[in-house]
């Protein structure tokens, strides 16, 4: 099975069972799922959380996403309990679809690590 024929059918399986989880079945989007990945590696589940501070969710959920991938490297936790990333390298110019791809495939590689997905 091609390696893009493996990531669209963990893709789906994925939405399917956040999307069961967290919205009441309706489809979760990409960027609904970057926050949800912000939200976990911040910690503090059962909060709401304003404008602002969801901005820095997705930029933590980016930042741990594309980690493993050598464009960041976890710093430090500051007093709040927020993760603190520095760039080790940019990111090449993608186009739309090729940046799709990518978060994709590094959600999905995410889930993979912690066995919520096979």
């Amino acid at each position: 099975m091609s390696r893009d024929i493996v990531l669209k059918d963990r893709w789906e399986e994925l939405v399917q069972k956040l999307s069961s989880t967290f919205s009441d079945g309706d489809p979760l989007e990409l960027d609904g799922i970057i926050y949800l990945v912000g939200v976990q590696e911040k910690g503090n589940y059962h909060r709401s959380y304003k404008k602002d501070d969801k901005i820095n969710l997705m930029h933590i959920a980016i930042c741990k996403l594309l980690e493993p991938y050598g464009y960041y490297e976890f710093e430090y936790f500051d007093e709040e309990g927020w993760p603190h990333y520095t760039i080790k390298e940019n990111l090449p110019p993608l186009k739309a679809g090729e940046q799709s791809v990518l978060m994709k495939e590094a959600i999905v590689n995410y889930f993979l690590e912690r066995n919520y997905i096979q």
